[in-house]
């Protein structure tokens, strides 16, 4: 059997931790000048967070086939 490739799009939105976790970075986070955005919508869309359970299984399963 041929190894299974892994979705290239989910390569570069995702990270599958050791722990089981999906790392992803926030949404509407780019373009944050060319609408306005309230400040606190600015400061919750920074830096990166972590699947749930339930969508972290989905992605893995479907997009990984390595991955757990």
């Amino acid at each position: 059997m041929p190894k299974l490739k892994t979705r290239s799009g989910a390569k570069k939105r995702f990270e599958v931790k050791k722990s089981g976790k999906v790392k992803h970075g926030k949404a509407f986070a780019k373009h944050l000048f060319t609408f306005s955005k309230t400040p606190k919508s600015k400061r919750g869309t920074r830096g990166t967070s972590h699947l749930r359970d339930m969508d972290a299984k989905k992605v893995i399963k479907e997009m990984f086939p390595y991955g757990g």
